[in-house]
């Protein structure tokens, strides 16, 4: 999760169109950021895709979000679903789409090296959802380990997701990057580099996310346009790979898209096949076409960058693209002795003195935008439009030192003539900052940030508003935040988490908070290890560098579902004690084998003599048992269970098989057909819970919630509640 601010379009709490409940921004992006929702209506999780304000009312920006908003059409489960696209009053875009809770791949690189069967699996499985996609002729172009997430953490629920920039490729089709490159340079496929995007791109893509996971790293993309054009010729290195992965990356990110797979179908019968297929060795990978005689000698002209893509034939995806021609021209590539490659985005500009003395001519956008950021939980990025390659060269390389990435397109629009060199003071500037965000449209600058130095703060306002350099004027925004992290921060990250009950932090920071050497303690029970994973990473980031301790337990669906309905209650010391009847042996751990008889007692404190105790069971398969009171022991008085005895009394409430028992009591055996965590719930309150008896058994949910309104209306009732949990395994 990510920190909210003042300033962003939505907080958590509130309602969007009468029904979606913000619970917390997932991410920041240059365009738009995401929240977490949930329908009042359903209760149902969705994600929130909101236009940032500066675009809201730009056309073109809201053709993409209509255009990501129809590949609702798309139906597969391992391709996000989106709904549709809302106005707020206030005028804000957002769009709907289903939350997938789980790590992104992204996440799982920074982690370090994926199994190679892992990568099989989640490569079979996005191959399926990009399948479905390429038969609608929809293009992703931006495929990449932050845009597939593990549903639960699952690689065989792997999730593609932001289909932002994704292409439709029927005729007539545009995006308002249209043939221009579109993809983050690591992971593009090199025909993207000139403007040409098919299915095999997304092929490219996934294979070089798949090396990546496996590798623990991203590929060496290059620091400079000029680096990442020569490194797109050279094929991946996949020395190391365990066959028939590395069969398969090889086949699936060769430089000539007519050297790949053809579609996604001819890439899932490879790994249905296990590789069986014979792979092609190297030679028959890199081979040029045959070049005529006339090729050879004699190279074509150069030509513009429109004309060239005005010559390449569409495709319909997912089916075998066209044979290539032999000669001159070959997917974008001249043959003249010297390569001239003619390309949209990165590195165009490096080939300007190729198009004429007066220089490359670049398309006139408006608004001319761009967006640096350097979040606080986010890698660094920079997309949006400069004016000249060198802009172009020194904010890729810096995106690149600081771990980041850049989608920089060359376009010309009403700026200063010393636009590029005066924004990158401006970043020299503020990279002093804990975190920040630059956005330029046009000469107008708005930046924001936050640091813990109040000297920064001192040396900026020093300079700003007022001194802005070169043709630009603007804002600053700069927030001072505290060396001692504040406790009702951890709150916020422990409620968006607690789907199995309550989260707490069980150390006291003290007034000021939590110092730079302090640790965080947390205590609570979680739906699965995925989330236990997840809340340890957010808290992680949120803490800087302090040490995390989590003290989590790990419960089965049905009794997280109950603790969102148990009420509130402090502990009161009751024990509960766990023997096997058959042994006689005490079970301190309180986990019980097939075939064992676990016997259970609670002990009463020394010193507690008066109210009433109520026992149960909430078993693994949903039900609660009820073991005190129960129709054969209906007086559940502390004086009647301490039958006279001081000290510690201890308390029966699950028997030996082959002991007597009061009627109603109940001895059992563990078999296989429910393993799993059960609680049992110890309740010390002023008076009988209920006025009339409990049926044995009933749903843990109906237990939960009469015992949540019992305590609701009659205050004070429940003097204290007490658990241990009880495991059967095979």
């Amino acid at each position: 999760m990510t920190e909210p601010r003042p300033g962003d379009a939505f907080q958590p709490g509130d309602v969007l169109n009468n029904t979606y409940r913000i619970e917390a921004l997932l991410g920041r992006g240059g365009t738009s950021d995401v929240y977490r929702a949930r329908s009042e209506i359903s209760g149902r999780l969705v994600a929130i895709k909101v236009l940032k304000a500066e675009f809201a009312s730009n056309e073109d920006y809201l053709v993409l979000m209509t255009r990501e908003e129809e590949i609702r059409e798309i139906r597969h489960d391992a391709i996000v679903r989106y709904s549709e696209n809302h106005r707020t009053s206030e005028g804000l875009i957002y769009l709907l789409m289903d939350y997938i809770d789980g790590p992104g791949l992204d996440r799982k690189l920074k982690e370090g090296p994926m199994a190679a069967e892992e990568l099989l699996t989640i490569c079979k499985r996005v191959g399926e959802g990009l399948q479905a996609a390429h038969k609608r002729s929809i293009v992703h172009r931006d495929l990449s380990p932050d845009n597939i997430i593990l549903r639960d953490g699952d690689p065989a629920q792997a999730v593609v997701i932001d289909f932002g920039i994704a292409k439709d490729t029927n005729p007539g089709a545009e995006t308002i990057v249209g043939n221009e490159f579109a993809g983050k340079y690591a992971y593009a496929a090199p025909e993207q580099l000139s403007g040409n995007t098919d299915a095999r791109s997304d092929i490219y893509s996934l294979g070089a996310l798949l090396l990546a996971n496996f590798r623990g790293k991203p590929p060496d993309a290059g620091a400079n346009p000029m680096e990442v054009v020569q490194k797109k010729k050279e094929r991946l290195d996949t020395s190391g790979v365990p066959e028939p992965l590395k069969s398969l990356i090889d086949r699936m990110t060769a430089p000539d898209p007519e050297d790949r797979f053809q579609s996604m179908t001819d890439v899932l019968a490879f790994i249905e096949s296990g590789g069986a297929e014979e792979p092609l060795d190297d030679a028959t990978v890199i081979a040029p076409p045959p070049k005529t005689e006339k090729a050879e000698a004699t190279p074509p002209p150069p030509a513009p960058v429109a004309a060239a893509k005005s010559e390449k034939p569409k495709v319909q995806r997912d089916t075998p693209p066209p044979a290539k021609k032999s000669g001159g021209m070959s997917g974008g590539l001249i043959a003249a002795g010297v390569a001239v490659l003619a390309i949209g985005g990165g590195a165009a500009a490096y080939f300007g003195g190729l198009l004429g003395p007066s220089g490359p001519t670049y398309p006139v956008v408006s608004p001319f935008s761009l967006v640096v950021a350097d979040p606080e939980n986010l890698p660094p990025s920079a997309s949006g439009y400069v004016p000249d390659p060198e802009i172009q060269s020194a904010l890729a390389a810096r995106m690149t030192e600081m771990g980041g990435n850049a989608n920089l397109t060359l376009a010309s629009g009403d700026i200063a003539p010393s636009w590029g060199a005066d924004v990158m003071t401006v970043l020299d500037d503020i990279a002093v900052l804990d975190d920040w965000q630059l956005a330029v449209t046009g000469n107008q600058v708005e930046v924001t940030g936050s640091t813990t130095d109040s000297a920064v703060i001192s040396a900026l306002s020093a300079k700003y508003p007022g001194n802005w350099p070169g043709g630009l004027t603007g804002t600053i925004d700069v927030a001072l935040t505290s060396l001692f992290l504040n406790p009702a921060d951890v709150d916020n990250v422990l409620v968006q988490y607690a789907d199995c009950g309550a989260l707490s932090q069980i150390n006291d920071p003290g007034p000021v908070g939590y110092g730079p050497d302090d640790p965080v303690l947390v205590k609570g029970a979680l739906a699965s290890n995925a989330a236990r994973e997840d809340l340890q990473f957010q808290l992680e980031d949120l803490t800087d560098g302090r040490n995390v301790v989590m003290d989590i337990e790990i419960l089965n669906p049905a009794l997280c579902v109950v603790e969102n309905y148990l009420p509130k209650a402090s502990e009161g010391g009751m024990e509960v004690a766990f023997t096997d009847g058959i042994t006689g042996q005490p079970h301190a751990e309180g986990t019980f084998s097939v075939g064992e008889n676990p016997v259970i007692d609670v002990i009463i404190p020394a010193g507690v003599f008066t109210g009433f105790l109520s026992v149960s069971v909430l078993d693994v398969s949903g039900n609660v048992y009820h073991l005190l009171p129960h129709r054969g022991r209906p007086d559940n008085s502390i004086l009647t269970l301490r039958d006279g005895k001081d000290g510690a009394v201890p308390v029966r409430v699950a028997y030996p098989l082959d002991d007597s028992r009061p009627e109603g009591s109940i001895a059992f055996t563990v078999d296989d057909t429910s393993l799993g965590k059960s609680k049992i719930l110890v309740i010390h309150s002023d008076a009988p819970l209920f006025r009339q008896m409990r049926p044995g058994t009933e749903s843990s949910v109906g237990y939960a919630e009469a015992l949540r309104d019992r305590a609701e209306n009659s205050d004070g009732i429940i003097r204290s509640m007490d658990t241990r949990i009880l495991e059967t395994t095979q």
